[in-house]
């Protein structure tokens, strides 16, 4: 037999949304959304992205994206945001990226996020990029601490003798280099 179509389910429960409504969907989003062309200019800002990034959409609109990358960071940016344009591949695009970022008081902030390029039909290379960023810096705080406090543990531990007056070491996975 024919395998069943549930096309009508979908269809019932899935109203359509115009273009208005999801261009104001993407503009209220509580993710930062921000869109830049070929060249690297920014060309879409959202709220969200002026809540964290300290920029109004009307001073990050036609500026680089050199304004939110480190200077350490950037010729490495460039490099492999020129290569993406040019050829419309990218290793990035199901994967969450994990990179510092830049305020504008010039503190350091960590973002996560993803990337999707903007192809038109028909055409290989993208006429944009769109990535959809997340503040990290509160989580790669806490990693960052209990990185330390592991590390501080492992020292205590490996400098004091355990009731047999012999020393041990613990490695990361958690267990003693004594046991088995």
């Amino acid at each position: 037999g024919e395998a069943p179509c549930f096309a009508h389910l979908v269809e019932q429960f899935s109203p359509s949304i115009d273009d208005g409504a999801l261009a104001q969907l993407v503009r209220d989003l509580a993710d930062v959304v921000v869109i830049a062309d070929p060249a690297g200019t920014i060309t879409f800002w959202n709220d969200a992205a002026t809540d964290l990034f300290g920029w109004p959409a009307s001073d990050a609109i036609g500026r680089s994206l050199d304004v939110i990358i480190p200077d350490r960071l950037r010729a490495r940016h460039w490099d492999g945001y020129r290569r993406v344009m040019e050829t419309g591949d990218t290793k990035y695009g199901n994967r969450l990226l994990e990179v510092p970022a830049l305020h504008r008081d010039g503190n350091t902030l960590s973002i996560a996020f993803t990337v999707t390029l903007v192809i038109r039909p028909g055409e290989q290379r993208p006429h944009a990029i769109a990535a959809v960023i997340r503040d990290d810096t509160a989580r790669r705080r806490e990693l960052g601490g209990l990185r330390d406090r592991l590390a501080t543990l492992e020292a205590t531990i490996n400098q004091d003798p355990d009731d047999h007056g012999e020393a041990f070491t613990v490695q990361h996975t958690g267990k003693r280099s004594d046991e088995s």
